[in-house]
């Protein structure tokens, strides 16, 4: 088990990290900042902190139960995908919103 201070740590560094990319984002006054880029990350370093370390007293006496982490992983990138495919936008012949796409998968990616 993780003690508080390196789980808090992982949350911390995630954060900042997104927030770096946030800051640049928010600067140029594109349309998902710096709140954005800080959420991302934060939400998957959760989603991992717990599907990796959250079930541990499940696992305990029972040697038949496998969990994997990468399937928590998995689903973290394609739901990041599916509200980056939202941020695309289509008009006439000119895509907006691919790079803020990316930038959140990223610092989803960084949250992992």
């Amino acid at each position: 088990m993780l003690i508080y201070q390196e789980i808090v740590l992982r949350l911390f560094l995630s954060e900042l990290l997104g927030s770096i990319i946030g800051i640049e984002r928010e600067r140029l006054d594109w349309v998902a900042g710096l709140r954005t880029h800080m959420l991302a990350p934060v939400g998957a370093t959760m989603f991992m902190l717990v599907s990796t370390f959250g079930f541990r007293d499940v696992l305990t006496g029972h040697p038949n139960i496998v969990l994997y982490p990468s399937r928590v992983a998995a689903q973290v990138v394609s739901g990041i995908g599916f509200l980056g495919a939202g941020t695309i936008i289509f008009r006439r012949e000119i895509i907006r919103g691919l790079t803020t796409a990316a930038s959140l998968w990223s610092v989803a990616a960084i949250g992992l």
